[in-house]
């Protein structure tokens, strides 16, 4: 593959973690160059900003929950920017590595009743996969309270704080959050089940203009997630992540590897879109969002065509 130019540079917005090592391990290693671009990584404090962002064009790529698609979409998501049905993903990359993590007096989720907890946003994200754990060991809505903090790290700050009393963290904050005495109560996918989490996500009338962009970034991606779990690059990939996430504890970022690259529940080693997952995600969302509407066709959210053809 020929080097990136400057033409083929692609803006890529994440939510700052772990989640996003196959980028850095594909920009470090020059993956996507030899595939033909380039890709510069920005961070966002929160789903608002960055569905806003999106729909603005400041940023070709997102990183993002499906659910914040799913929700833009619809016109239920809290940024005031109305439906936006520019708005799909093209590639999957987990399952969310959710955790549901509380103060250390808490060991159980009934008691988390009556206590205070954050989310990103009250209508995106993973705020419905934390109702519905609790709503599934018997609390409601309204036996607790719920407050609005921001992305993963304003959220795991708040939480080591304690401001609230627990909150849904990705490793590796679940990993930091162990580490500072919080407990771990529960991983999302062992109440849930299958679950989309983290996509790749574009504007449809960007990923037309620029079709190329989207396979090679499909291709980069894939062989960035192939390389981190091929077990002899594990000392370079801990070291890359630790390189891209100063602040991590060498600890932490060991640690890291083995829950990221776990074999059932690590990144999907494939990269595609679970439609599995994507049922429950409509599913959760058809419970909690607002205005209520039923929602069960997860290729309006999705365009596959992309992703065939990069593994064509």
């Amino acid at each position: 593959m020929s080097d990136a130019r400057t033409s083929d540079k692609i803006r890529v917005n994440v939510f700052p973690g772990g989640f996003n090592w196959g980028l850095y391990v594909g920009a470090d290693k020059g993956i996507f160059t030899r595939h033909g671009i380039a890709i510069s990584v920005s961070g966002t404090p929160n789903s608002v900003t960055q569905m806003t962002e999106l729909s603005q064009g400041k940023f070709e790529i997102a990183m993002t929950a499906v659910d914040n698609i799913v929700a833009y979409v619809e016109g239920q998501g809290e940024a005031p920017i109305g439906p936006q049905p520019e708005f799909f993903a093209f590639m999957g990359s987990d399952s969310g590595f959710l955790s549901l993590v509380a103060c250390p007096e808490v060991s159980t989720i009934p008691e988390l009743a009556g206590r205070l907890l954050s989310v990103d946003a009250l209508t995106t994200g993973y705020a419905f996969v934390l109702f519905d754990i609790l709503r599934r060991n018997g609390l409601e809505r309204g036996t607790y309270q719920i407050k609005r903090v921001g992305g993963m790290v304003e959220r795991f700050n708040s939480l080591v704080a304690r401001n609230e009393d627990a909150t849904m963290l990705s490793a590796p904050y679940n990993l930091l959050a162990k580490d500072q005495g919080l407990t771990e109560l529960v991983k999302a996918t062992t109440v849930l089940g299958h679950y989309q989490g983290n996509v790749s996500a574009a504007r449809r009338s960007w990923a037309r203009d620029n079709e190329g962009k989207v396979v090679a970034f499909i291709r980069g991606y894939r062989e960035a997630i192939a390389w981190l779990y091929d077990p002899a690059n594990r000392e370079e990939a801990v070291a890359i992540l630790r390189r891209n996430l100063p602040q991590m504890p060498q600890r932490a970022a060991e640690a890291s590897y083995s829950e990221l690259l776990a074999p059932q529940d690590g990144f999907f080693r494939d990269c595609k879109i679970d439609l599995e997952g994507m049922a429950c995600v409509l599913d959760l969302r058809s419970r909690y969002g607002e205005p209520q509407k039923r929602l069960d066709d997860p290729m309006k959210y999705c365009d596959l065509s992309y992703f065939q053809r990069a593994i064509g």
